[in-house]
């Protein structure tokens, strides 16, 4: 028994719900959900074969993420401020708050 790839088994099922299976009928005969099989065939329809390779699960972009030049200011001045407290800290007589 040879043991078919991921895209084989997506494409089989995509192949079968052209030919005129509903989604349903692959889905129940898959274990997945009818909306994995419609995810994988609208796929399909936009990119062929490659569409139903798996994909990255992580976000193409971060909207609230700062931007690099705003990390750097906070950096920089996060240093500055622990600069400035360490030279407080030092300047204190012994046995004087």
């Amino acid at each position: 028994m040879v043991e078919l790839s991921v895209v084989e088994q997506r494409y089989r099922a995509v192949l079968a719900v052209l030919a005129g299976a509903t989604v349903t009928e692959v889905a129940a005969r898959l274990g997945v959900s009818r909306q994995t099989v419609s995810g994988w065939k609208s796929r399909y329809e936009a990119s062929g074969l490659a569409g139903l390779a798996d994909r990255s699960r992580r976000p193409t972009s971060c909207p609230h993420q700062a931007s690099a030049e705003v990390y750097t200011h906070v950096v920089q001045d996060t240093q500055r401020e622990a600069m400035s407290h360490m030279d407080r800290l030092l300047r204190r007589r012994p046995g004087r708050q």
